[in-house]
C-alpha cells in the first residue's frame, strides 16, 4: 500500500503543477497539492495497522 499512496501523491503534485500552470486555477492546485502528504500518511498508517 505504501508504494501506491507514493504515485498516488507524486500524480497529487503533478496534477497541482498542470492546474497551476495551464488552467490559472492557484487555490484549486494548491488544495490537491496538499493530498501529497495525506495519501503518504494514509499508506503508512494502512501498512503499520496490517502488520502481521
Amino acid at each position: 500500500m505504501t508504494r501506491i499512496s507514493l504515485y498516488a501523491s507524486i500524480v497529487s503534485v503533478l496534477v497541482s503543477v498542470y492546474i497551476f500552470a495551464f488552467m490559472d486555477e492557484p487555490h484549486l492546485a494548491i488544495y490537491i497539492g496538499l493530498w501529497a502528504p495525506t495519501l503518504i500518511l494514509y499508506g503508512q498508517a494502512y501498512d503499520n495497522a496490517n502488520k502481521s
